[in-house]
């Protein structure tokens, strides 16, 4: 299952904000019509991701910790405390609870990026001013990508 596109929205009063229809397209095409909903790791935006995925990401993170080691246990259950599951309703709105809203700075306009097989859920605002960070796509690409053998390329 593949995302692609960037897409904006509006969250009404209640927080809740219609899933855009091209990535609903995706996920009924898959019959993939749960999500995930968790605040990033990393930046100050929410992730969805097909309920699918997050069992396969959960499988993996699973099979890497041990049962038996308390700091392994506290850390599954700091990643597993902030995700829940998201169903659309007849009219492909999903809810943003308050405490979610509130990390992600929404308040109104959302921005919906795909990023492959999940999709990012951002203030437009705080969107645009992480798109003005200057970048070096081009050269990062290319130092990533440098060492991959040529019959890939």
């Amino acid at each position: 299952m593949r995302f692609i596109g960037d897409y904006s929205a509006k969250a009404d009063a209640k927080g809740r904000v219609f899933l855009p229809a091209p990535f609903r397209r995706v996920l009924e095409a898959d019959k993939e019509m749960r999500l995930v909903l968790r605040t990033d790791l990393f930046q100050k935006c929410l992730v969805l991701y097909p309920e699918g995925l997050w069992n396969e990401m959960l499988d993996m993170l699973r099979a890497r910790l041990n049962r038996w080691d308390g700091r392994h246990q506290h850390l599954l259950r700091l990643f597993l405390e902030d995700a829940e599951i998201v169903e659309l309703d007849k009219n492909g709105r999903f809810l943003i609870n308050k405490r979610k809203l509130k990390f992600a700075g929404i308040s109104q306009d959302v921005r919906f990026l795909a990023i492959d097989d999940h999709i990012e859920v951002w203030d437009k605002s705080r969107f645009e001013s992480v798109l003005k960070e200057p970048s070096n796509l081009g050269e990062d690409l290319q130092e990533i990508m440098a060492d991959l053998p040529s019959n890939l390329i």
